[in-house]
């Protein structure tokens, strides 16, 4: 069954927003809503292994107590966690969510969205982890990982929520971005909300025969739309369109045939996700 909208929450400051962003793409897409929370059992710093500076004597119990510390703070983990599940599912019915289901899972993150990836339709998460660096440029590595390893639509949120009232698309011709604007066209997610199609390059006919394209498979479903041929370097155009459209969520494809796909790949990872303070639901 792939019908379910996974938020994948943790104790960084995005978990509440992604709350937030979940229950509005539950409710939209009338589609049930499961938080997940995984326990990371292996130390995230280098801290841990001292057997080697251990002198014989004390060497055994030493190393039993690090393991009952190990096993406390994976008890701790798990605890804080069934929490903020709770918290979580609460949010959720007040933001009038019915049914909220939630799972604690122990692993790494990016392995268990991959084993889950068959039941869900969309997965939230926030732009950095609770480990990851609070620079609001940097860009959290679980959520890097999880854009390369999973095949499926993902909505990474910022800091604060605003309910979409305007949609950008960048477009680029590719066989990713016009199914993305197919599935933007018949999504309950976008019901009533105004679409912007944005593609960056010259004014040519190919290009204009491309959005031109686009804006009818968009009327065709009763949306609103309207598009524009932008030249500049990419990330720039986008964000200036973005500011001057007041848009409120943009939607990439996270693989294209243009320059678009530099955003995602290789050591120029997302400057987009990197930079946005509105979410962004990047498709595959």
């Amino acid at each position: 069954m792939t019908d379910h909208v996974l938020a994948a929450i943790d104790g960084s400051i995005f978990s509440e927003r992604v709350c937030d962003y979940a229950a509005w793409a539950s409710q939209a897409l009338a589609s049930p809503l499961t938080f997940l929370h995984v326990v990371d059992n292996h130390p995230q710093t280098a801290e841990a292994d001292l057997s080697g500076n251990i002198g014989l004597g004390a060497r055994e119990h030493l190393l039993e107590e690090l393991s009952e510390l190990d096993e406390q703070r994976a008890k701790v983990a798990q605890e804080q966690g069934r929490l903020m599940l709770q918290a979580a599912k609460e949010r959720a019915i007040e933001d009038g969510v019915a049914e909220p289901a939630s799972r604690q899972r122990n692993g790494t993150l990016v392995e268990t969205l991959e084993e889950l990836a068959g039941e869900t339709r969309l997965l939230v998460m926030g732009k950095r982890g609770e480990n990851a660096h609070q620079d609001s440029e940097h860009l959290g590595s679980n959520l890097e990982r999880v854009v390369r390893g999973l095949h499926l639509p993902i909505l990474m949120v910022p800091e604060t929520f605003k309910r979409p009232e305007r949609v950008m698309i960048a477009f680029d011709g590719s066989k990713t971005t016009r199914k993305g604007v197919e599935m933007l066209a018949r999504s309950p997610l976008f019901q009533g909300i105004p679409v912007h199609v944005v593609i960056v390059g010259a004014e040519t006919g190919d290009h204009r025969s491309q959005l031109d394209w686009a804006l009818s498979t968009l009327r065709e479903t009763g949306h609103e739309a309207e598009g524009a041929i932008r030249a500049g370097e990419v990330e720039a155009t986008l964000h200036a369109y973005q500011e001057e459209h007041d848009i409120d969520l943009v939607v990439m494809g996270a693989y294209g045939h243009s320059r678009i796909r530099h955003l995602l790949v290789g050591s120029t990872t997302s400057e987009m996700l990197r930079k946005t303070r509105i979410p962004v639901l990047l498709l595959r």
